[in-house]
């Protein structure tokens, strides 16, 4: 598959099958990210592989940034609750990777930046599972980008959790999709 027909055929894909994604997937997968442009070379994203029971880790710092963001101390049955809601969740797919971003700090480093790199890194991991015949999906949301996800999966105070990407085999072919052209989005300036 060349980079032109990868880019418009993949689709972000929610209906997987529960079948395991082999190891040697998941690190090109990984690797592709990696790949990824970032200025003076910090390589500030950072990626979780949840795959079995360890996507519970994920469930759990769900329902305990849902209880946080809405500022309450469930009793153990409303937890146990909202940690059965979670738990549905992350079972939608066989393997999640969850990517954060560690900026760097200096002088020349623009936090935004940092960000935006770990947004690239994502799109090459979603076009590599795609050419893999893999489909994905990129999650994300208020209980994404709250300090306490970062906190559960060891970031540092300025880290932060930028998405969790589904994926696993397609359970069915995806859908086509229209995009805008291009002409409709863009201003030709060549006159100051």
């Amino acid at each position: 598959m060349d980079v032109r027909e990868a880019i418009r055929t993949r689709r972000s894909v929610g209906a997987v099958q529960d079948r395991e994604v082999p190891r040697e997937s998941i690190e090109r997968i990984l690797e592709a990210g990696t790949w990824a442009p970032n200025h003076r070379k910090t390589e500030p994203w950072r990626f979780f592989v949840l795959q079995g029971e360890g996507r519970m880790k994920l469930a759990s710092a769900m329902a305990d940034t849902e209880a946080a963001e809405k500022g309450i101390s469930p009793s153990p049955e409303e937890y146990e609750g909202m940690l059965a809601s979670a738990g549905k969740k992350v079972s939608r797919a066989p393997l999640i990777i969850a990517v954060g971003c560690e900026p760097v700090s200096g002088p020349k480093i623009i936090p935004l930046e940092e960000t935006l790199a770990v947004g690239a890194a994502i799109q090459n991991m979603l076009l590599e599972a795609h050419a893999l015949g893999l489909g994905a999906v990129w999650r994300s949301g208020n209980l994404c980008y709250h300090p306490l996800m970062a906190q559960r999966f060891g970031l540092s105070e300025d880290g932060q959790m930028l998405g969790f990407l589904y994926i696993g085999f397609p359970d069915r072919e995806p859908g086509d999709s229209k995009r805008e052209p291009f002409e409709s989005k863009t201003a030709w300036i060549d006159q100051a």
